[in-house]
C-alpha cells in the first residue's frame, strides 16, 4: 500500500467528486487540511463543478469519465488558472485511480460504472474508501481476491458497513461465527415511502422518491432508497465485505436513522454504531483510520431521543429487497442482472417513462430471464452487465 513521507499530508484522490460522496469527502478534506491533499477529481459530466473544486483544492489531476467533454474541462480549468492535468474516459479514470502519488482513493462513483476504477485503485495497492457498492455486488469474489492479492487497505464508506467494521471485532477476517458473531443487522430508514398507502405508490413522481426524509443523497441512490433496493445491494455488499454468509445478514427497518446497524454475538451482546445521519462521520472515520478525526457533524444529544423505533421490512410492500435476497442467494451472476435492471429501471423512471411501483416489475422479469451461471473473471461481468441492460431496456420499451 502506498504511504505518504513521515509529516507531510496523505494525498487523496476522488473518484466522483461532483457527487454528494465527493463533495462530503471535500468538506471533511478542507476541516483536515494538515492531513490530507487533493491530488486528483473525477466526474462524469459536471464539468464546471469539477474546475471548480479543482481550482479550490489544488488537485493537479482532473479526470472526466465522458471523452467528448474533455475540451469543455480544459478550457473551464484555463478561465479559473488551474493547472490540472485533463485525463479523460474509462483510460483516464483508470490513470486517475492509479496514480503512483496517491496514498488514499475514495471510490464514489454510483453504479456499475465504478467497477474499473476502482478495481484498478486496489491493484495498485492504494488504501481504498469504498462508496460504490456496485463493484462488489457484481464482482464480489473477483473484486475481494483483487484485494488480497493486492495487500489492498479496504475501508467501507456506507454509513451501514461502517458501522459493521467499527462494531466487529479487529480480527473478523477469521470468519465470523469464529469470533463470536451471529448476525449483521443492516438498518433501513424505510425511505420517504414507508407509510404511504400501497395504491398511492403508482403516482409517486422523481421529486417525491428523491425528497429523502434523513439523507441527503444523488437521485439514484435516493430512489434505490425509496424502493429499499439499496438495503438489498448493501446486503450482497456486506455478504463480501464481511464473508458472512446469507442466512448470518439480515435487515431492520429503523425509521429515524441513528442506529446504522448492528452485530449480534453469541453471548446474546449486540453492538451498534450510532451518530447523526451524516455521511462525513463515515467517511471521516474510513479517511484517519485507524485515528479519529473531525467531521462537522452535529453531534447526538441522548436526551432528546425518546423515539428510536425497529420494525421488520415489509418484502410484499418493498418487492426489491425481496429481489436482492433471492439474487444474493442464487449465484454470480444473479447479482450482476439484478444491479443492471435496476439501474436501467431507475433511469426509466426519473426519466418518468415508467411509474415507481413498475421498478421491482422490470427488475423481477430481467431476472427471470437472464439464467444463473458462475462467473470467472472480470470481462465475464462486463458481459453479463450489458446483456442485461440490453434485455431490461427491452422490458421497458414494451411498458412505454
Amino acid at each position: 500500500m502506498s504511504t505518504p513521507t513521515p509529516g507531510s499530508p496523505q494525498s487523496v484522490v476522488i473518484l466522483g467528486s461532483t457527487g454528494s460522496i465527493g463533495e462530503s469527502t471535500l468538506d471533511v478534506i478542507h476541516r483536515n487540511s494538515q492531513r490530507f491533499e487533493v491530488l486528483a477529481l473525477t466526474a462524469n459530466r459536471h464539468v464546471e463543478r469539477l474546475a471548480d473544486q479543482c481550482k479550490q483544492f489544488g488537485a493537479k489531476y482532473a479526470a472526466i469519465g465522458d471523452v467528448s467533454l474533455s475540451g469543455h474541462l480544459q478550457t473551464a480549468l484555463s478561465d479559473r488558472n488551474c493547472g490540472a492535468k485533463v485525463l479523460a474516459g474509462e483510460d483516464g479514470l483508470a490513470e486517475a485511480a492509479s496514480l503512483s502519488e496517491a496514498n488514499i482513493v475514495m471510490a464514489g462513483i454510483v453504479g456499475a460504472a465504478g467497477l474499473k476504477p476502482t478495481l484498478c485503485a486496489v491493484k495498485a495497492g492504494k488504501k481504498v474508501l469504498l462508496a460504490n457498492k456496485e463493484s462488489l455486488v457484481i464482482a464480489g469474489p473477483i473484486f475481494m481476491q483483487a484485494v488480497i492479492d493486492s495487500d489492498t487497505c479496504l475501508l467501507p464508506v456506507d454509513s451501514e458497513h461502517n458501522a459493521i467494521f467499527q462494531a466487529l471485532p479487529v480480527n473478523f477476517d477469521l470468519g465470523l461465527s469464529e469470533v463470536g458473531v451471529e448476525r449483521i443487522i443492516l438498518t433501513a430508514s424505510g425511505g420517504p415511502f414507508l407509510d404511504m398507502p400501497a395504491d398511492r405508490l403508482s403516482k409517486v413522481t422523481p421529486e417525491q422518491a428523491c425528497n429523502h426524509p434523513n439523507w441527503d443523497m444523488g437521485r439514484k441512490i435516493s430512489v434505490d432508497s425509496a424502493t429499499l433496493m439499496n438495503k438489498g445491494l448493501e446486503l450482497i455488499e456486506a455478504r463480501w465485505l464481511f464473508n458472512a454468509t446469507p442466512d448470518q445478514l439480515e435487515v431492520v427497518v429503523h425509521p429515524q436513522s441513528i442506529v446504522h446497524s448492528m452485530v449480534a454475538y453469541r453471548d446474546g451482546s449486540v453492538l451498534a454504531q450510532m451518530g447523526a445521519p451524516d455521511m462525513r462521520t463515515p467517511i471521516a472515520y474510513a479517511l484517519a483510520w485507524p485515528e479519529r478525526i473531525e467531521a462537522g457533524v452535529n453531534r447526538l444529544n441522548l436526551a432528546e431521543m425518546n423515539d428510536l423505533s425497529f420494525q421488520e421490512p415489509d418484502l410484499k410492500r418493498f418487492p426489491c429487497l425481496r429481489l436482492a435476497f433471492e439474487a444474493m442467494k442464487e449465484s454470480a451472476s444473479m447479482p450482476i442482472t439484478l444491479n443492471a435492471a435496476n439501474e436501467i429501471a431507475v433511469d426509466a423512471f426519473l426519466n418518468k417513462d415508467i411509474q415507481f411501483n413498475q421498478i421491482p416489475e422490470v427488475v423481477s422479469r430481467a431476472m427471470e430471464c437472464s439464467p444463473a451461471e458462475a462467473v470467472q473473471n472480470l470481462d465475464e461481468v462486463m458481459e453479463l452487465d450489458a446483456v442485461a441492460r440490453k434485455k431490461t431496456q427491452e422490458i421497458v420499451n414494451k411498458l412505454l
